[in-house]
């Protein structure tokens, strides 16, 4: 019977008082679910900065060879004429914290994405987790490939044109800060472009780019990428300009195939 006259009398409520204990009722919740994601990208934060901070103490005991061979080797490699000096006490202290944490944060990218990966991934359906399960191997293989060309191609060709450029009566004797600013902004830029097939992949899957508008859009984009490897590229040389405008180009073409994988995907699942 208390549990028949507690119904009768909800029964009895105005449909606003209705709405508004259902409404009181399921703020506790949401509350908890606001709690529970900021907990979780917490959690997931606290994994990566550690992850972060182990692997550049692992590459602190090989600060010396990062910065003798990996750092100051393209330089050498490219031309005598260009000399590295300090002009500030500390320096040198700032020059082997940057490379050693700049490389820490390159070997451990993976880990990093792989938590960025894990809070999002309860979001997704089943079929997208399923579909996705490889995009961290994906995400890396281009972070790596830029970081790669950045290294062996770019840095080495604008190096030589530096060194090569202006009166051999001003000597080229650069600061260490502006040559790892140059350094590591070329590999970063070059890690973050060769992400295009993977933002494709994104863009593709929640229904923002189609394969017909890339292809549409194809000429303009080559004539754009090309541009902007004149633009970036130091030299005036047509032969550099294309060694750095064919892997955008490239890039844009997988992209292209991406997108179009992905829209099949998504209209096999409607």
């Amino acid at each position: 019977m208390p549990e028949e006259s507690e119904s009768t009398t909800l029964q009895q409520l105005p449909q606003g008082e209705l709405q508004s204990t259902a409404v009181t009722e399921s703020e506790p919740e949401s509350e908890q679910n606001f709690m529970g994601h900021l907990e979780e990208i917490r959690s997931r934060l606290i994994k990566s900065t550690v992850a972060l901070l182990i692997v550049t103490a692992l590459c602190a005991t090989y600060a010396d060879f990062l910065v003798n061979e990996i750092l100051i080797g393209p330089l050498k490699r490219s031309s005598d004429t260009l000399v590295l000096q300090n002009l500030v006490p500390y320096g040198q202290v700032s020059l082997y914290f940057q490379v050693v944490f700049f490389a820490g944060f390159i070997i451990s990218f993976p880990i990093i994405a792989w938590q960025i990966w894990q809070f999002v991934a309860p979001g997704l359906h089943e079929h997208e987790r399923k579909a996705s399960r490889f995009s961290i191997l994906f995400i890396s293989l281009c972070f790596f490939s830029g970081i790669a060309f950045g290294y062996f191609v770019f840095l080495p060709i604008s190096l030589q044109f530096f060194a090569s450029f202006g009166t051999a009566m001003i000597k080229n004797n650069i600061s260490v800060q502006d040559y790892v600013s140059f350094f590591i902004g070329t590999l970063l830029t070059a890690g973050l472009v060769f992400e295009l097939p993977f933002i494709s992949y994104i863009l593709s899957k929640i229904g923002l780019l189609t394969p017909a508008f890339m292809r549409f859009y194809r000429k303009h984009a080559i004539v754009f990428l090309l541009i902007v490897a004149a633009v970036v590229t130091p030299s005036t040389d047509f032969v550099t300009q294309l060694i750095i405008g064919l892997p955008m180009i490239l890039l844009y073409e997988l992209s292209i195939w991406i997108s179009a994988h992905v829209n099949r995907n998504n209209a096999a699942l409607k």
